[in-house]
Order: structure tokens, then C-alpha cells, then sequence
């Protein structure tokens, strides 16, 4: 058990994620309940069941959190559009850098976020898909800006750029949680060359 309570009075809920959080990196999600929730934020058993009906929920919510966090990311790279080569390249790698240390240092939420406890049962909640599709838009929206700069051939979709790298960018990070890449040499080249993939493609068309 906790040996402080995080909730006095006030914003229940934000207390219940933010040690729920804590509980998903120490014990996973078959660790978290609700019962042990309510203990550790020292309230009734039954005070979480106010804002979740079940666990479901809560990951729900948990899951939710992390794509607002992931959209500040988003929100923090420069638009490239206004970037020369060498800046967009210092831009991408520290987006790409920020956005696998996202992911590793916390693998359990990343997992619900995009993995199976969730999606697989085609039960996410209003609240994390509208969350989910908006911060995946976002990131499409700074795809489409190169677009309009011509960088990018005729002819390309910003959509299914934004798929493609953002397809990259998991499947690197896939590779670092399951521990196929564990050693941080590895995470640190593997994530020079794909924004260097992505640069290729970025870099305006000189020919």
C-alpha cells in the first residue's frame, strides 16, 4: 500500500488515474483493480465506481491519458513546414526519440493505448476513441503541412504518410518493449536511421 494518500479534496478523479498509472508500472494491468485503487488514494472501496463503472473503464480512461500526453508531443514539434533540412532532421529526431522513450518507460499503458486489453475486443470507450482519432489527426495535420510545401512528390496522400510513419514509429517500439532491441545503443541507431527514412522522403525533390 501506498504510504501517502495523492487525493485530499478536490479533483477525484485525476487522483484516481495518476495512481492508477503508478499501480500499471509496478504490477501491469492484470495488478490493477479498483479495490486496491481506493486503498492506496485512501478512500472508500466504493468512491472509484463513481467515475468508473468498472476496470474496463479505468483502462479506458488510463489509455485516454496517455494519447493526451502522446498529443503534447505532437504539439511540441516545430511545424516543419517552416524548417530547412537540417532543422526538420533535429526536429524528427527529437520527436522520434521523445515518442520511444514514451513508449518504453512505460510499456503497460503503451499496450493499452494500442494493444489487445482494448482494441482487439472492439471496446474502447467514446472517451478514448475521440481522444485516439484526434491525436492521430493532429499528427496527420503536420504530415499534410509538408504537403502544401511541396515537400513530398505529386501526388502523395497525407494520410497515408501519416499511416505509414506513424506504422514505423510503433513497430519500432513494439521491437523495444518486447525486448527483441533491449540495449539503448540499439534504440538510439535504430531511431537515427528511421528518421533518416523519413527524411528521405521528406526532403524536398531536387531532380
Amino acid at each position: 500500500m501506498a504510504n501517502h494518500s495523492p487525493y485530499h479534496h478536490g479533483d477525484l478523479r485525476s487522483a484516481l488515474l495518476q495512481e492508477a498509472n503508478v499501480m500499471l508500472r509496478e504490477s501491469g494491468i492484470d495488478g490493477l483493480s479498483l479495490r486496491q485503487l481506493a486503498e492506496r488514494v485512501g478512500v472508500s472501496r466504493m468512491a472509484p465506481y463513481h467515475h468508473f463503472k468498472d476496470k474496463h473503464e479505468l483502462l479506458c480512461a488510463l489509455a485516454a491519458e496517455g494519447f493526451r500526453e502522446l498529443d503534447k508531443l505532437i504539439e511540441q514539434a516545430a511545424p516543419a513546414s517552416s524548417l530547412e533540412t537540417q532543422e526538420l532532421h533535429t526536429t524528427l529526431a527529437r520527436f522520434v526519440r521523445d515518442y520511444v522513450h514514451f513508449a518504453v518507460d512505460n510499456p503497460d499503458r503503451y499496450e493499452l493505448m494500442f494493444g489487445r486489453p482494448i482494441w482487439k475486443g472492439a471496446n474502447p470507450s467514446a472517451e478514448l476513441k475521440e481522444t485516439a482519432f484526434a491525436c492521430f489527426r493532429h499528427y496527420a495535420e503536420r504530415i499534410g503541412t509538408l504537403i502544401g510545401e511541396q515537400r513530398l512528390p505529386k501526388g502523395s496522400k497525407p494520410l497515408r504518410l501519416a499511416q505509414a510513419s506513424w506504422a514505423t514509429l510503433h513497430g519500432l517500439c513494439r521491437l523495444m518493449i518486447d525486448g527483441i532491441y533491449v540495449n539503448q545503443t540499439d534504440m538510439e541507431e535504430v531511431s537515427h536511421e528511421a528518421v533518416r527514412l523519413m527524411l528521405a522522403v521528406l526532403t524536398p525533390n531536387r531532380g
